[in-house]
């Protein structure tokens, strides 16, 4: 796709990271996203969709939009979350059309996983 089909599109998500390497190993891990890096500082990843970043920050604050990623298998990546030092935050749940749980990485930032299964 070019940069013209994008227009108007969500582009690039960038996350504050207070351990820039942690972060690394806990979405490889859960989510098998890739990174390239550009100083100590900041890391960029694509999920195979969509690209973002992690910038090191003293401090991760609540708040702000809620990302949702997808998982066919829900109760998998729950598990690999905890194992890899996130945190469920709120358990899951059932909506119409799915199931979803919130966790936080080990910076502490909130994300939701959903799965229409």
């Amino acid at each position: 796709m070019s940069q013209a089909d994008q227009d108007r599109r969500v582009d690039y998500i960038e996350f504050p990271a207070v351990d820039v390497e942690a972060i690394k190993r806990f979405y490889a891990a859960v989510f098998g996203w890739e990174f390239t890096d550009y100083g100590p500082d900041y890391t960029s990843f694509h999920d195979g969709r969509l690209a973002g970043g992690f910038t090191r920050s003293t401090e991760v604050s609540g708040g702000g939009p809620l990302v949702v990623l997808y998982a066919r298998h829900l109760e998998e990546i729950e598990a690999s979350i905890r194992d890899s030092g996130g945190r469920i935050v709120k358990d899951t749940f059932e909506f119409p059309g799915g199931r979803r749980f919130h966790f936080t990485d080990p910076s502490g930032n909130e994300l939701a996983v959903w799965s229409d299964r």
